[in-house]
């Protein structure tokens, strides 16, 4: 964000110096047109009365196509201003111009006669040098003084290229500043000169040349000239800017503000902070804010979750313990006038109590493994496992196996060894709870969005009241059998992390069946969760 503010400002620098430079840019141009438009008229007057006086052939041969430029299909033949404000300056010019040794073309003396009183005339208004010279180079009229006449101007370099036939404009050095000027005075305060040189043409013959000189306008002076028209710009900028302050602020502070209300609102529990806030407008911020609840509720359910589990573990470690500890004072105090056998009980529930508290103590480091387990992708061709349990339950007498039809080459995403282990914990389940002679099925489905594989037995099933109870953590009904209710919790969270789960089936007739679901396309109508049986 400070990066974007800080090339922000280097942008709006950048365009503020650009700006500067194209508004010299285009005073300087606006005077090169002004003077353009001035010496076009003044050669145009020049050359009508010198026409009455010459005959055909007089003056130099054009060298250049003519400054202006044909527009295809018209007659008109602009001239552009060219100059910039990077343009070189040339060092200023003598003032007054030298005498001319040669005498001035006489005919063009007669011609120009008339044009310095209307150029005075125009100095006046215009405040623009305006010189006419004959084709050597000599001053024929003047706006400045009689005493230009005569001058000769043939030593400029822009004006040997005009009597050649070709525009010139160039900025000259003043011969003369004066420093600052006041901003209301006519001075236009500016140490450059905009020299624009005019020839006089008639078809391929230069007759002469007009030179006009100005002092073009500077910033400072422009925008005082036109200060009211841009202090009501700026006004009516500075609303729109404070507009936009105020639209942004309610934009983008009040949610803000509403996000921090939810922070404190999460930190201290209130039931506020777990839903996002509304209306946020701004969709990153709207993002955030349904993060923060997704992550305040998965806090929330993760406590509670941790809360309930250590409730259970220490309920399960109790009930050992308390029998350890029982039997252990008992012997200490009454084992001289116990009989062998009763001693041998108490050991033998010692141990057994023992026992039960190392199968805790290794399911749940095994839970812990398996909630952290870290999924590698990874494909298994289902048949192969399906048909290898089979043949273990049978070698083991553990109960008998069976695997219907399967679909050819269905494959699962879970290692072969995860795949394996999770349905002998379910073949294992069927085998002690299903009771004498229980009868197991292998069953395996595909779809385009994922696989299952069922485990179906038809041993005595699971009631009404325990199927609502079963997947409460630590419910079992072989305690007395040292079961811990934690290995389908084991299994659960083993696929959790490969993105499949375990599925309780509804009953259909005898038995009960678990589903092995890859992915989310599967939907029967079972519950999830942390199972245990």
């Amino acid at each position: 964000m400070f990066a974007a503010v800080g090339l922000g400002a280097f942008v709006l620098a950048l365009l503020g110096l650009l700006f500067v430079r194209i508004y010299d840019d285009q005073l300087i141009r606006q005077t090169e047109s002004e003077l353009i438009t001035q010496g076009v008229v003044v050669a145009e007057l020049y050359r009508s009365r010198l026409r009455e006086r010459v005959e055909p052939g007089y003056g130099l041969r054009a060298l250049s196509p003519g400054p202006s430029v044909p527009i295809a299909g018209s007659s008109l033949r602009p001239i552009f201003p060219s100059l910039r404000a990077s343009d070189e300056v040339l060092p200023p010019v003598e003032a007054p111009p030298p005498r001319s040794i040669l005498p001035a073309e006489p005919r063009a003396l007669e011609a120009a006669e008339p044009l310095s009183a209307l150029l005075q005339e125009v100095n006046r208004s215009t405040l623009a040098g305006i010189r006419v010279v004959d084709l050597q180079g000599v001053v024929v009229a003047s706006s400045s003084s009689e005493s230009d006449l005569g001058a000769t101007l043939i030593g400029r370099q822009e004006v040997q290229e005009a009597l050649r036939g070709e525009y010139r404009a160039v900025l000259r050095m003043r011969l003369s500043f004066a420093g600052d000027a006041p901003l209301a005075s006519a001075s236009r305060d500016n140490v450059v000169r905009v020299l624009v040189v005019l020839p006089v043409r008639e078809g391929e013959r230069v007759w002469g040349a007009v030179v006009l000189s100005r002092t073009p306008m500077t910033l400072v002076k422009a925008v005082y000239a036109d200060r009211w028209n841009l202090t009501a710009i700026g006004l009516v900028l500075l609303g729109v800017v404070t507009l936009m302050s105020l639209a942004g602020a309610a934009l983008v502070v009040r949610p803000v503000r509403a996000l921090v209300r939810q922070t404190r609102d999460i930190a201290t529990g209130a039931p506020e902070g777990f839903a996002p806030i509304s209306h946020p407008v701004v969709r990153e911020l709207a993002e955030l804010s349904e993060s923060l609840a997704g992550m305040a509720t998965a806090l929330r359910d993760r406590n509670q979750y941790i809360r309930s589990f250590a409730a259970n573990v220490s309920h399960e470690f109790k009930t050992p313990l308390a029998a350890i500890q029982g039997a252990v004072e008992l012997l200490r105090d009454s084992a001289e006038g116990m009989s062998a056998a009763q001693r041998e009980r108490f050991l033998s529930n010692i141990d057994a109590d023992a026992r039960r508290l190392t199968r805790l103590v290794q399911r749940l480091l095994e839970l812990a493994r398996a909630d952290s387990l870290v999924a590698r992708p990874s494909r298994t061709q289902v048949a192969p496992v399906l048909e290898a349990l089979a043949a273990r339950a049978s070698a083991e007498g553990l109960a008998v196996v069976e695997v219907g039809p399967l679909p050819p080459g269905l494959v699962l995403g879970l290692p072969a060894e995860v795949l394996e282990d999770l349905l002998w914990q379910l073949i294992t389940n069927a085998a002690q709870h299903g009771g004498e002679g229980v009868r197991v099925r292998l069953e395996a489905e595909g779809g385009p969005e994922g696989g299952r594989v069922v485990v179906r037995d038809d041993g005595r099933g699971i009631s009404e009241a325990n199927r609502a109870r079963v997947f409460d953590a630590f419910f079992t009904t072989a305690r007395e059998r040292g079961g811990t209710g934690l290995g389908l919790t084991i299994a659960q969270s083993m696929l959790r992390a490969f993105g499949a789960r375990l599925e309780l089936l509804p009953a259909e007739g005898r038995g009960a069946a678990f589903a092995v679901v890859e992915g989310t396309s599967w939907n029967s109508g079972a519950t999830s969760g942390a199972l245990v049986r």
